[in-house]
């Protein structure tokens, strides 16, 4: 294959399995700090008429946006021939409108960055809201964590009702309740300020059934632990959560692991810590999928069928 697939220092791990997939060795980059934390980086082999992939999540810390900005501006520089920035994860997509007066629409200025710095193109994994995809003026190709989480979940339950956390999350949730068979479940809830939710009303019933939430990240785990709390209390059985993006940030392990969650799926477009793996969660890897999309990118085949599972 007349590609190479470079890795920062995000999610390493994730590249790997990657090309392992794609039964090509991972490109050579080296990336160092220097001491005052400027990131450097320099590719270790000729990119002059190749196409590169770029595997780097955008979560915390900011380091991980810089590194892909630069690792961009490196291949552009080498003379890449086409350049695609694979973001499992693409952090800043929360703030992706104008909500209240004088606050910045980050997950466009982040759209901006990436194609200022001289990406051609962008396959990413359930961004926080699909119209994001418009934010950018290069292709982007939008993968679903569905199609994953599916071929894990299939046979979980024979009662079986699928919750959507809001109203923007209807769309993905009648999917998988489609495919596994269960009923439709929302959430109504309100947002006072950031990270803080509070459940209004459960639409639908979930007495005596078992429930799956599906939802695109889990940061601190308040308003999934909210939720938790409020199916339990209207008679739902085993809850399990389907969840993409496992952020996990200050209180969140502590949270759920006192909750009444069973168990929760996640995938590895972000990576772990040990502390961050405690007993109720199993990872389940996007690797395969995305090295399909990076193979059909590299010989302009479709990428639209690895995610029809999420239509309707």
């Amino acid at each position: 294959m007349s590609f190479k697939v470079f890795s920062g220092s995000s999610n390493a791990e994730l590249a790997r399995k990657i090309v392992s997939h794609l039964e090509i060795p991972l490109g050579q980059m080296e990336s160092k700090r220097f001491s005052d934390g400027e990131i450097w980086v320099k590719y270790g082999e000729n990119l002059r008429g190749c196409e590169v992939f770029l595997v780097q999540s955008t979560n915390q810390p900011a380091e991980n946006l810089m590194e892909l900005l630069i690792m961009i501006d490196a291949a552009k520089r080498s003379s890449a021939k086409r350049i695609t920035a694979v973001i499992p994860y693409f952090g800043y997509a929360r703030q992706d409108r104008k909500d209240q007066p004088r606050v910045s629409i980050t997950a466009k200025l982040i759209a901006n960055l990436i194609t200022k710095a001289g990406a051609d193109r962008v396959i990413t994994m359930d961004l926080h809201a699909s119209q994001i995809q418009g934010f950018f003026d290069i292709p982007l190709d939008h993968l679903y964590g569905s199609s994953i989480f599916l071929n894990r979940l299939n046979g979980l339950s024979s009662n079986l009702a699928v919750v959507s956390p809001d109203v923007g999350s209807i769309k993905m949730s009648r999917a998988y309740a489609r495919r596994l068979g269960g009923g439709l479940v929302v959430i109504d809830k309100r947002r006072p300020k950031p990270n803080i939710a509070e459940v209004v009303n459960i639409i639908g019933s979930v007495e005596g059934k078992d429930v799956l939430l599906v939802d695109d990240l889990v940061d601190t785990a308040g308003t999934l632990v909210n939720a938790i709390q409020a199916l339990k209390e209207r008679g739902a059985l085993s809850i399990y959560a389907a969840i993409t993006h496992p952020i996990l940030s200050g209180p969140a392990v502590e949270r759920l692991e006192n909750s009444a969650l069973t168990k929760l799926f996640v995938t590895d477009t972000v990576a772990l810590t040990d502390e961050k793996k405690f007993s109720k969660i199993e990872i389940v890897s996007s690797a395969e999928l995305f090295a399909e999309a990076i193979r059909r990118t590299h010989f302009n085949e479709s990428v639209s069928t690895l995610f029809d599972i999420d239509k309707g």
